[in-house]
């Protein structure tokens, strides 16, 4: 029995789908399970498994289309099957997507030509536009009462051409709009604490670990256990009543072409460095090559975005609803500090913390700050 492959919804908003390319050629035998084909949503780039074992057959969408969610873009068959006939309404869908999607053939350039009651024209004017595709209206005369002569046209033909503003990616157009939306609708309060971070740089040094550990893997471990003890901060805003989320999802902010995407580490409270450690390099590596999967960036409660390795001393972070909170980390820099009332030099960092004003108060977000400030500080891999 033939099975359908269909654009996937991925995102709950998601109309449309965009096909990057087929990993099987029509014919070639798939498995089930193994990628096949790759498309681009508004977030991020994704490889699509095949549902069935069997034969790609009856591709109606090529490399691409942008083609609406739902919508049948070809067929795997047994051996000697063949796909269903096209018809129906979604079959003439299908069709009419990919025609819109099929690179039309262009005429070659031919220029416009100027309009009635403007400038005369030379004849050889006329032929050198037709030969260099120069827009004629463009062109500005020189010769007797504003002729334009060949000599224009070959100017304008050889003037260097304004570039046009590259166009932005889906990517980067919905993380544009939705930081915007996050920030005009969610009501933001800011808390910021400057830290020791003496005892997390010692856990990093000390943590026997075949992946090494990076400052933004112990600020996973370390913000997930503090999380179980200030459940509102790992909340979610539904809209007109505040989720509390049962699992602590820690979502990291990982910066990729054209945006940052929020690859998540489920369960971060219960995992331990090394599991956690091993994930978020694992997520990293597949969110900068744009092979992500839906379960990657889906169900987090928390997120922590690290600049410190930009050299960033602070910053303050737009949360991502429904989440109720974000965490902004800075770099970790020597400073002189006061120490037993004496100038010492310490390895200090500053974070600072975005709440949701409808999710937590002034005083819930400061009492977990002070928790998670005193956790960093007291930081031992054996508490991990």
């Amino acid at each position: 029995m033939a099975i359908s492959v269909v654009m996937p919804a991925l995102e709950m908003a998601q109309e449309t789908g965009k096909l990057l390319s087929w990993r099987k050629q029509e014919g070639e035998t798939v498995a089930k399970g193994e990628p096949l084909l790759e498309i681009e949503t508004d977030k991020v780039v994704l490889d699509i498994e095949a549902p069935a074992d069997g034969i790609l057959a009856g591709v109606r969408q090529r490399d691409g289309a942008v083609v609406p969610v739902g919508e049948i873009i070809a067929w795997i068959v047994a051996p000697g099957e063949t796909p269903p006939a096209d018809s129906g309404p979604a079959a003439a869908s299908a069709r009419a997507t990919q025609e819109q999607a099929r690179p039309q053939s262009q005429p070659a350039a031919a220029p416009a030509r100027a309009p009635a009651g403007g400038p005369k024209i030379s004849p050889k004017a006329r032929r050198l536009a037709e030969e260099h595709g120069v827009d004629l209206s463009k062109v500005q005369g020189t010769g007797p009462n504003g002729t334009i002569t060949g000599e224009d046209v070959l100017a304008a033909a050889s003037a260097p051409q304004a570039a046009e503003a590259p166009a932005l990616s889906a990517i980067a157009r919905l993380m544009a709009e939705r930081t915007a939306q996050a920030w005009t609708t969610v009501p933001h309060f800011f808390l910021t604490r400057e830290i020791d971070a003496g005892a997390l740089v010692q856990a990093r040094e000390a943590a026997g670990l075949d992946v090494k550990p990076t400052h933004t893997d112990l600020l996973a471990a370390i913000v997930a256990r503090v999380l179980r003890k200030h459940p509102k901060m790992n909340a979610s805003w539904t809209g007109n009543t505040i989720r509390m989320n049962p699992d602590v999802n820690i979502s990291i902010a990982i910066a990729v072409k054209d945006g940052v995407v929020g690859a998540v580490i489920p369960n971060a409270d219960k995992a331990d460095l090394a599991t956690i450690a091993t994930r978020r390099r694992d997520l990293a590596e597949r969110a900068k090559a744009g092979r992500l999967h839906p379960p990657d960036i889906e169900g987090g409660t928390f997120t922590i975005s690290n600049l410190g390795m930009y050299n960033v001393d602070a910053f303050q972070a737009i949360i991502t609803p429904p989440q109720a909170a974000i965490l902004a980390v800075g770099r970790i820099a020597d400073r002189v500090v006061a120490v037993n009332g004496a100038p010492a030099i310490r390895p200090m960092m500053i974070i600072t913390l975005s709440s949701d004003h409808r999710v937590v108060d002034g005083a819930q977000a400061a009492m977990f700050l002070n928790d998670l400030a005193a956790a960093l500080q007291q930081a031992s891999i054996s508490d991990i």
